[in-house]
């Protein structure tokens, strides 16, 4: 079994759904726990709870992960609550759907500042001290839809592929530092925003994928726990994507 024990891990969109799940699956390896949110109190508390029951420290915070100054300042109040991060796993996300010629301009800078820059922003903030410690692991959170796209997804996909190449340049250049920098790509979830898409586009998902059924929150904190752990440790720039054969690659 992973173990965590002693680490720092912190996970950005942590009260919920994949986020969540990562966080209580790396308490339960033993490690401490920062996470932000937006807005979401009564998941956050909830998340805190359960982090405390496992007998691991919390820190937590809501913001909007888009505001690179207000994500350094979690970041850094993470560490000083807790100490020098060892994990950092770059969660938080969002969607804006619509047809391509129809979104304005705005929509695809929103998505591209909560996805890849908020991702580029927090390893850019942990990374130094990872590299100066000689280790330290770098997960980022994408989707299969980078490699497949969607209709009505363009600032989605867009921000999605963008955060595969951000993991494989970094990763290049932390290896040699003892950071290892990777990407998970989820395909189709059981979450509160997927179940939001109702019960129809539920079934027609679950009736293309191989395995005949959304994946599971817990089975991408699984991963997470690989690239988190000792077993990671072979790992550089890869992309490992539990996505229930929707793309297999």
């Amino acid at each position: 079994m992973t173990d965590l024990t002693g680490q720092v891990a912190i996970v950005t969109g942590g009260s919920r759904g994949i986020g969540a799940a990562i966080a209580l699956a790396f308490a339960g390896a033993g490690a401490d726990i920062a996470f932000c949110h937006l807005d979401d109190d009564a998941g956050a508390a909830k998340v805190s709870a359960a982090v405390t029951a496992l007998g691991r420290r919390i820190h937590a915070e809501s913001l909007d992960v888009a505001d690179s100054a207000r994500l350094r300042a979690f970041l850094a109040a993470a560490e000083a609550a807790l100490g020098s991060p060892d994990i950092l796993v770059t969660n938080a996300g969002m969607n804006l759907r619509g047809a391509f010629e129809a979104l304005p301009e705005e929509a695809f800078r929103r998505i591209l500042d909560v996805h890849l820059m908020h991702t580029v922003t927090a390893a850019q903030a942990v990374y130094p001290g990872m590299a100066a410690r000689g280790r330290g692991r770098i997960i980022t959170i994408s989707s299969q839809l980078a490699f497949k796209g969607a209709v009505n997804l363009t600032p989605y996909c867009a921000a999605k592929a963008a955060i595969q190449g951000f993991t494989r340049a970094l990763a290049l250049e932390a290896a040699p530092r003892g950071v290892r920098v990777n990407s998970i790509a989820p395909g189709p979830v059981d979450t509160d925003l997927t179940r939001a898409r109702g019960a129809e586009w539920r079934a027609s998902i679950e009736a293309s994928l191989p395995a005949g059924r959304l994946g599971r929150p817990e089975e991408i904190a699984e991963t997470a726990l690989l690239l988190a752990g000792r077993g990671g440790d072979f790992y550089v720039g890869a992309c490992l994507s539990p996505n229930g054969g929707d793309v297999m690659h």
